[in-house]
Order: structure tokens, then sequence, then C-alpha cells
């Protein structure tokens, strides 16, 4: 997109010269790194691997590799896939219920926003969604979509950061919630384009620079966005949505770039014991933020935006359930059997986006 910017002109003035026309201008530029990754799981492979001797859990083996690549974001954002809780008990598909620990995994990586609202944050009623914000909450770990009251709805419905002078607000919407209907006094945010539109609405973009919704939506294991996905994609960037983070088909899904924004269809399972292929891994999206503010007399008379994009696949090695990003695992030992399946995974992934 070209933006053209009307710069007002000054005259200078020399002695014993009439006035000469110049031009006065500057251009103010602020950039941000958002870190975003899929579907956060944990089914009961995973809590056991977790588990320690002496009955403690440790997610730090699993996130290694990774965790370098939200440490040195301005905003990461992940999709957790599951309750939590600190007393249990703890249980995977269908009803996800996880370990207090995977906050201090999510913590020690500098997640700054978890999106609630999927298709499994119902489980376990009214007490795990309480518990996992509160949780959440403790960690000093921002949340979306999901809400224990009115209140707490009122006040975390939009999240509002600010990294790098850029200045973002998140929403997050599911689907479904598997047929179980929100537990009493608890609020989970459905894709519903009415309420959607007031919640944008509400946005004043004369104090915000970039929108982000994450969105829960498609359908599982489908390796293209379905006609419904499209037409709400479209929907979102018609009420100033700028970028779109897809999670749930459990699959990595292509990217939509358009004027002044990104539509991430779905990045896949970011970790999980799904095994079939196309599931056993994801990508890590890396999305530079630029923008450049044309200043005069120090107001912003016209800005511009742009987003810069890295895709970075990963795949999620047993027993361990450890994430490898590509630059790792291209390079770890393997056994046969286990690189021709990481390889393929690779090569699945960079054919469908193109990288």
């Amino acid at each position: 997109m070209v933006v053209v910017a009307f710069v007002p002109l000054r005259f200078v003035s020399f002695p014993s010269q009439k006035p000469v026309l110049t031009i006065e201008s500057s251009v103010n530029i602020r950039r941000a790194c958002i870190v975003a990754a899929g579907d956060l799981m944990q089914h009961s492979t995973q809590i056991e691997a977790a588990r320690c001797q002496d009955g403690r859990y440790d997610y730090s083996g699993s996130f290694q590799y990774v965790a370098p690549y939200f440490q040195d974001a301005d905003l990461a954002i992940v999709n957790l896939e599951t309750t939590l809780s600190y007393e249990g008990p703890y249980s995977g598909y269908p009803a996800f219920c996880s370990p207090a620990a995977v906050a201090d995994a999510m913590r020690d990586m500098n997640i700054d926003v978890v999106a609630l609202a999927n298709n499994h944050c119902c489980d376990k009623g009214g007490r795990g969604i309480k518990a996992t914000c509160s949780i959440l909450d403790s960690y000093g770990i921002c949340r979306v979509g999901a809400y224990t009251d009115s209140i707490d709805y009122k006040v975390n419905n939009i999240c509002y950061l600010k990294r790098n002078n850029i200045r973002f607000a998140l929403l997050n919407y599911t689907y479904d919630t598997n047929g179980i209907p929100t537990p009493k006094g608890c609020i989970v945010n459905r894709i519903d384009t009415v309420q959607i539109a007031r919640d944008l609405a509400s946005i004043d973009r004369n104090q915000v620079d970039c929108i982000v919704a994450v969105m829960h939506w498609g359908y599982e294991y489908q390796r293209k966005p379905h006609p419904e996905q499209r037409r709400l994609a479209a929907f979102l960037r018609r009420n100033d949505v700028d970028l779109i983070i897809g999670s749930h088909p459990h699959v990595v899904q292509p990217v939509e770039y358009c004027d002044d924004g990104l539509t991430l269809y779905s990045l896949g399972n970011f970790v999980s014991n799904q095994r079939q292929r196309y599931s056993d891994g994801g990508v890590i999206a890396t999305i530079d933020v630029e923008i450049r503010d044309s200043l005069y007399g120090g107001k912003v008379i016209s800005s511009a935006k742009s987003y810069g994009l890295k895709l970075t696949p990963v795949w999620v090695s047993l027993p361990s359930y450890a994430i490898l990003p590509q630059p790792v695992g291209d390079t770890l030992p393997m056994s046969v059997a286990e690189r021709a399946i990481y390889n393929r995974f690779i090569d699945d992934t960079k054919s469908l986006l193109g990288i």
C-alpha cells in the first residue's frame, strides 16, 4: 500500500534575500515483534511424561528448544487448549485438566497472552474456568476468551497492551465448547458476528494501533480453510482487525495477506500427542509490526503499517514431547524411522506454506 503524506511547508528567510521555500518533514518508526503458536494441548501421556519422581511436574524439557523464540518477542501469544489445576485430578482427552506447572513453563517462556476460548475450555465446568483464570492471574499472564463472571468479563474481555510504543488490543472467540453449556456465572466468547462487531466497535482506534483476533474455528484436520473461515476473516477485516490468528484444526493451514494485515488460518499443534500425518506439529509465527508515522511539529499527520512474517515449522518428538523448531530438528540426532517422519512433516508444511 502506498501512503501519501501531505507535508506542510515553511519559509526560511535569509538577510537581504527573498524568502526561500523549503519542506520540513520527519518520520517516526515504531516496531514490535509478535510471536504466536498454535494449540498447546495436554494429553494424558504428556502429563505422565512431565511427572517427576517426587510427584512434581516439570515441562521445561518440552519447551526448551522453542523458549528463545518467545523470550525474544515483544508480545508472545499461545492458545491453551486445556484447563489448569493445582490439585487435579489431571486428565487428557476428552476432558482436559493439566497441572499448574504448564503455567510455569509459559511464564518461563515469557508468554504474555493466553487465548482460552476454545472447544475444551468448559471441560471441567465452572471450577475449571475459575482455576485456570486464577492460576494464569497468579503468574501475571494475561488471558482472553473465557471469564469467571461478568465483572471479570468487563475488565478483561479486550486485552490492551503496549509494546515498543505500539498499542495492541487482543480478542478471542470460539466456534463451540463441544456442546457443553457455559457454566452458570461464567462467560465464554462464542463466534457471534453481532457481538464481535459490538466488541470491535468499542475499541477506540485513536488509542489502538493494532487489533489482534485469535479465532478458534474451522474443521479439524482440514489443511485448507473452510469457506466459513474465509467469510468470517473477511468480516473481521471489514471491522478493522489487523491480525487474525487461527487455531483448532490441529493442522497447519495457509496464510492470507491483505492490505495492512494478515490472516493465519491455523498454526497447527504447538504440542500434543496427536501423531497422524500433518497433526504432529505446527508452526511458530514471528510477525514484525512496523508503523511509520509522518510528523509535523510533533503531530502525526499520516501513518503507514506493514507486517513482516516468518514461519518456523515445529515438530513434536516422543517420548519427551520436546517441541523441535526446524533449525534444531534438522541437526538433532534421531533414529532412521523418526527422521523419516520428521522430514515428512517439514516437507508437507513447507510445501503447503510455500516457504
